[in-house]
């Protein structure tokens, strides 16, 4: 058969099925199941005949919503909990998948500018950063503790005050999504400036190894958080920029509870990055190499699979055992 014919024959089913699942109006789990089960079967037929067609990607985002509607309503569902970060999210970030890889685009490409801007302008990192702020860490820096600065304060006070001020940045990067995902870049933006040249200071000074060393070993999971934070606001923006077959009130609330999820998945990240800057990173100056580079690579390892990797293993799991 034919793409064309292949498409024409199928279309009306597959935006009906679209429909209802995004409308909740399946009252029959059964009917869901069975509508999933020809879905796939479409998919995996999409696959075999026509594989580099772009059908297959949208009947793979529709079989991955489905999925999380029947999952759901499975009434072996064993711990909600359990479930939202198992299954739920990874199939989430699986479906807005470039979502993530445009937020990373940005930010390296930000972070970049700022590097490239502080190695032109002597000045610039005091415009981003203040000037006691660089005063006092080229003091810690003549008197050789470089990151110093993450010492000062009690243990729970840094903890409590750097989670609640990295919470409000992931929050604020999704809402101001809203503003089409203008916000959302600004907040990317802000940061990312300050990241750059910051790291380019660091390595001016010729203290870059030491920086890094002890910065990561916090900074892996907190500014990985903030990108994903960021894809979730770019999805709030799509969703009223480009409703697609729905309203763009429907898409915008659709966008909103799908960013939410995204948004909440970044929490207990957020929360142990600040456990390690306010309990760890103090003492990055007198730990051995190998225990502060393992620390790096362990979290930035697990940040990274969680949001990269799972979810082509989660999907692929679905679509090869549906049901």
């Amino acid at each position: 058969m034919r793409e064309v014919s292949f498409i024409k024959q199928n279309k009306e089913k597959w935006l009906s099925f679209e429909k209802a699942i995004f409308n909740n109006d399946f009252k029959d789990p059964d009917e869901l199941a069975t509508q999933y089960i020809h879905l796939i079967n479409d998919l995996a037929y999409a696959q075999t005949y026509y594989p580099k067609s772009r059908v297959i990607d949208y009947l793979n985002q529709l079989a991955a919503k489905a999925f999380q509607k029947i999952y759901k309503t499975k009434r072996e569902d064993t711990n909600r909990i359990v479930a939202f970060w198992k299954t739920e999210v990874p199939l989430i970030c699986y479906q807005y998948r470039k979502f993530i890889y445009v937020a990373f685009i940005i930010f390296f490409a930000f972070t970049f500018i700022g590097a490239i801007s502080a190695a032109n302008d002597g000045e610039f990192v005091r415009s981003i950063l203040g000037d006691s702020y660089v005063d006092q860490t080229l003091a810690n820096i003549e008197a050789g503790d470089p990151v110093a600065i993450y010492k000062s304060g009690s243990n729970w006070g840094s903890f409590i005050g750097i989670t609640i001020n990295n919470l409000k940045v992931g929050v604020m990067s999704f809402v101001l999504g809203v503003f089409g995902g203008v916000g959302t870049i600004y907040i990317l933006f802000k940061n990312c400036i300050m990241l750059g040249s910051f790291q380019y200071f660091f390595y001016e000074k010729n203290v870059f190894w030491e920086s890094v060393r002890g910065i990561w070993i916090h900074g892996s999971m907190e500014i990985f958080a903030i990108v994903i934070e960021a894809a979730a606001g770019f999805l709030l923006g799509a969703s009223i920029l480009f409703p697609g077959t729905h309203s763009r009130y429907t898409s915008f609330k659709l966008g909103a509870k799908t960013g939410i999820k995204i948004l909440i998945s970044t929490f207990p990240f957020t929360f142990f990055a600040g456990f390690l800057e306010g309990f760890i990173t103090r003492y990055s100056n007198s730990m051995p190499n190998w225990l502060s580079v393992s620390i790096i690579i362990i979290t930035l390892s697990f940040i990274s699979f969680y949001y990269i990797i799972y979810p082509f293993k989660v999907h692929k799991e679905i679509i090869q055992s549906p049901i």
